[in-house]
């Protein structure tokens, strides 16, 4: 006779577990084994599973902590089909870059979904930055134009580079265009563009809306700084700075124009780009489709080469948590995560 589901279970919990210990993975080791497409395939599979209900992401904690003009929060969630349970821990602390340090700060840390056990420690930096652009390439190999020739960046920080070797790897990009408040910065995205043998051009800000079929804005302005009449018919626009209260990249009359996609419709509307587009009755979350759909063929995504597009990208903790994961494994299996017991 079978034993009983109550038997069976006692037998399985009594048996010993293999303890692996922790695995701790350095910033330098993330940066070793992750590349652009690990990431890629973490971010759509993550999007896809969220969209069919398989994966969700828990409220987000984010304040300014009154010291160092620093953000600091936690992002969390659960992916049920890559079982994978965590919590990204840090924020954003603006005076870093005069300290030769990254803005972004962040650590994440991974649990075993059937135990609640510890089991890894991650680092977030070049992660948060590899996922950040992963994300808005997701959104161009799904919703840009097929023939989509100019690339512009909005913003030249630490994670413009990392947004435009992933975008260009996208789609058959003929030259890079860029703007940003302290235009000091813009040679590291010329730099690239040389490196990849693409023209490079400052431009001013319409100019650049006039010329481009694909935008990314990747700043931490609260102020809108690309405006709806300066955007031509058929652009892809992803919006991935906008991640807390009160900040804002692009005019919300621009997403009332647009077809609107995100990562997550509640982000979105909260802390994202759509916060300020929502309060003024401009659109309703209702207007807003997750990508995962888009991804998941449950959307058709982009109808025509008229139609504007605008991804709206607040950074969902379970980005974090599935190139954490990717990363952990990777350095496991190559040997580079160092193994500690508590």
């Amino acid at each position: 006779m079978a034993p009983s589901i109550s038997a069976a279970t006692s037998a399985v919990s009594n048996q010993p577990s293999v303890d692996k210990g922790i695995s701790i993975v350095s910033e330098a080791t993330c940066e070793a084994v992750v590349g652009r497409a690990d990431a890629f395939t973490a971010v759509e599979n993550v999007f896809a599973a969220m969209a069919r209900g398989d994966a969700y992401n828990f409220p987000v904690v984010r304040e300014a902590i009154g010291h160092a003009d620093a953000l600091y929060g936690f992002k969390s969630g659960f992916d049920r089909a890559g079982m994978t349970l965590g919590v990204k821990s840090g924020g954003y602390w603006p005076g870093n870059v005069v300290k030769n340090l990254t803005n972004h700060q962040s650590t994440v840390i991974l649990f075993d979904p059937d135990t609640g056990k510890l089991k890894s420690i991650v680092g977030g930096n070049y992660l948060t930055a590899v996922r950040t652009a992963a994300s808005s390439a997701v959104s161009i190999a799904h919703l840009a134009r097929k023939d989509a020739k100019v690339l512009a960046m909005v913003g030249a920080g630490h994670q413009s580079t990392f947004q435009l070797r992933a975008a260009v790897e996208q789609r058959n990009f003929e030259k890079v265009i860029a703007w940003n408040p302290h235009p000091e910065y813009l040679p590291r995205l010329a730099k690239v563009c040389e490196e990849l043998g693409l023209p490079f051009k400052s431009v001013e800000r319409e100019q650049l809306g006039a010329e481009a079929d694909v935008i990314i804005t990747i700043t931490s302005a609260f102020e809108p700084l690309i405006m709806k009449e300066w955007i031509k018919p058929g652009t892809h626009i992803a919006c991935m700075g906008t991640d807390t209260k009160g900040k804002q990249e692009v005019d919300p009359a621009l997403l009332a124009a647009a077809t609107l996609f995100t990562d997550e419709v509640e982000q979105s509307i909260t802390i994202g780009e759509a916060q300020h587009a929502v309060t003024s009755g401009a659109i309703k979350a209702e207007d807003i489709t997750p990508i995962g759909e888009v991804i998941n063929g449950t959307h058709s995504g982009r109808t025509s080469d008229e139609e504007i597009t605008l991804f709206d990208g607040t950074g969902v903790g379970l980005q974090d948590l599935a190139v954490a994961s990717a990363a952990a494994r990777l350095a496991d299996e190559k040997g580079l995560s160092n193994q500690i017991n508590l």
